[in-house]
This record gives C-alpha cells, structure tokens and sequence, in this order.
C-alpha cells in the first residue's frame, strides 16, 4: 500500500516539482535562534560619520562594503539634485574613508540618463567572511536604480545592470544593457508594479530556489502604495523571473528596503530598513533556513535615530564583522545633511 501511494504521489508531482514543494514549506526561526541573532549582530556604539559630500548642498547614500587586495572599498550613491550617480572610496581601517571618484554617471538619451545608483553584486555573504566580490563570466556585476526623469527618486525607476573588468578603478562601468526588471513588464506583481527601488544580488551556492542567483529589492505598487522587499532569480545574471506571488517581508504600510544577506553557517540573515510603520527610519533584520521564507525579529532595532547626526533617520544599512567587531554602515540624516554612518559592537573611540 505505501508504495502505490509513493507512485501516485509521484506521479501526480513530477521528481522536481516535489522536490521544489518540500524545499518551500515554511519553516520558522525560533525565537532563541532570533535572540542569538541579535546578541551577535547588535552595534550599541555610535562611531560616528564616516563619509559626507564636501558640498553640503549634495546627499550620499546607501554604503555596499567589500575587500579587495587587502584594501576595504564602498560604493556609494550621490545625488546632487539632478538624480543619482555612483561612486567609490576606499579605507585601510573601515574607519577613514578617502573618495576616488565616480563609476555610474549620467549620460544622455537613454533609458538611465538621469538615475544611476548602483550595489555591489556578488559579494561574499559568509558572516565574518573575506567580502569579496566574485567575477563572473570574466567581469565584475552592479545593479542600479535607473531612470530618465530628473529630481529624487523621480518617474518610473527600473533596476539596470552594468558590468567592468575592474573592480577599483574610477572608470566608466558599462551600462549598455536593457533593464532587468520593470514595473512595466508582463506579469509584474501588485506589490511593485509602480516603482522599483534598491536592489542585491548575491549567489546561492545551495540554490534554494533552484537558481544560482537571487535577487532582493523593494518596490512599490499603484495599489499598494507602500514598499515591501520581493524576490528574483536567474541562472545567467542576464535574465531575471520574479520568485513567488507576495513580498518576503511588508508590513503593509511604510517601508521595508534595502536588503542586505549574510549568511551565518546554515542561518540566512537579511539587514533591512524600516521607515514610517513607526516613527522615524530604523535598522532590522529577518531570519530564514532556505532565503525564501523569513522570520522577522520583533524585538529593538539594530540602529535608530539618537544622535545630531541621525536625528531624522538611521536607515539602509550595510553590516559586517571583521576582527571580531561587527561594522554596520548606515545612511544618516540629521544637522550635518545626509551622511554615512557608522556603529560597531564594540566603542571604538575610546
């Protein structure tokens, strides 16, 4: 008897399709795994700023941090009124930041012209890992938030992707792509199918989703005007499929964004921002065992506003652990405009 159930079952899923039913049921985080989380990841200690414009008119945003020849480099976004551009700097310490130069600009005519900002794809997820970034098909990969409409964060923005063999270099990365996502594409989802902001890439070595590449961004929807971080993945980096029908993680009001995956032994642990579902902006993270079904923390923020420099929002975070101190870069605006910020796990200033 149990073997004819075993063929009906299998005849009634094919092997893969099973295989993708059993790996998707939910499975949640307990809450003594969450706590732990927390305890590991927590930045009491406000550093400080670490990045700001030399003009104070212009705003930077959104730090991703990697390593690269045993030097730390940020890439980060500037706007300056127009729309977003893409930027790098680089440190010895984590701590000192020197600027080189821009490697997203605006251009003319295109899809793009007037929105570039980019994040760091296929950087190394491993907790306490090296952070670097994989080459792939013999060139290094960014995707951005792109647009033509001038003004802050302005007019239909869809997620471009630009590529160079140089990793360091202030040089022009390659954008001549099409868009990979868009709220205008067929069968786009109700959550994002009126704006699409940040997104990242990382690859899954375990492929969860039965794809080596998945994809978080938040967007927003004409009849869920709110943003919720979503799904995609891809075999290629070229062409992309939304994951699932839902947000992995909304809270139905507000904002959710900015994703950011490190991965802790069998534990995946997204960074992320909330803003506006309570006061202010603050810093979060979810939990999951397969990067498709999360289990948010509901316990204090990782980082919020308490500070000159972040009094209105501590948000879009970027976090690491090096040398057993945790580093989590953020977006700070406060009285000195909007900055990088930094806390770390341990008081570095004294």
């Amino acid at each position: 008897m149990r073997n004819i159930f075993l063929i009906m079952v299998l005849l009634i899923f094919p092997l893969k399709g099973f295989n993708q039913k059993i790996t998707n049921i939910k499975k949640a985080v307990p809450n003594d795994e969450m706590e732990r989380v927390f305890q590991e990841i927590k930045t009491p200690f406000k550093y400080g700023i670490v990045l700001q414009h030399p003009d104070s008119s212009k705003m930077i945003d959104s730090p991703t941090i990697f390593r690269e020849n045993e030097t730390w480099y940020m890439t980060y976004i500037v706007f300056d009124g127009q729309g977003y551009e893409t930027w790098l700097a680089e440190s010895q310490d984590l701590l000192q930041w020197d600027t080189k130069g821009k490697v997203l600009s605006f251009t003319e005519n295109t899809w793009d012209a007037n929105q570039k900002a980019g994040y760091m794809s296929l950087v190394n997820i491993d907790w306490a890992g090296d952070y670097s970034v994989e080459k792939y098909k013999e060139n290094y990969w960014m995707t951005y938030l792109g647009g033509n409409s001038t003004g802050y964060e302005s007019g239909t923005l869809k997620i471009g992707l630009a590529n160079s063999s140089s990793l360091i270099d202030t040089q022009e990365w390659n954008t001549n792509l099409s868009p990979l996502l868009s709220p205008e594409d067929k069968g786009v989802r109700w959550f994002e199918n009126k704006t699409i902001y940040k997104s990242t890439v990382i690859r899954d070595e375990k492929r969860h989703t039965g794809h080596p590449f998945v994809m978080y961004y938040n967007a927003k929807g004409d009849t869920a005007n709110y943003e919720s971080i979503g799904m995609a993945v891809s075999d290629d980096l070229l062409k992309w499929s939304r994951y699932g029908e839902n947000p992995v993680i909304t809270k139905h009001k507000g904002i959710c964004g900015d994703a950011q995956i490190t991965k802790f032994g069998e534990l995946y642990v997204m960074f992320y921002f909330g803003a506006f579902w309570k006061p202010g902006a603050f810093e979060r993270f979810a939990c999951s065992y397969d990067l498709i079904n999360w289990t948010d923390w509901n316990g204090p923020d990782l980082v919020s506003p308490s500070e000159d420099f972040d009094e209105k929002y501590a948000h879009k975070p970027w976090v690491i652990k090096w040398k057993g101190v945790v580093y989590h870069f953020y977006n700070a605006v406060g009285r000195n405009g909007r900055v990088i910020a930094l806390a770390t796990s341990k008081d570095l200033k004294n």
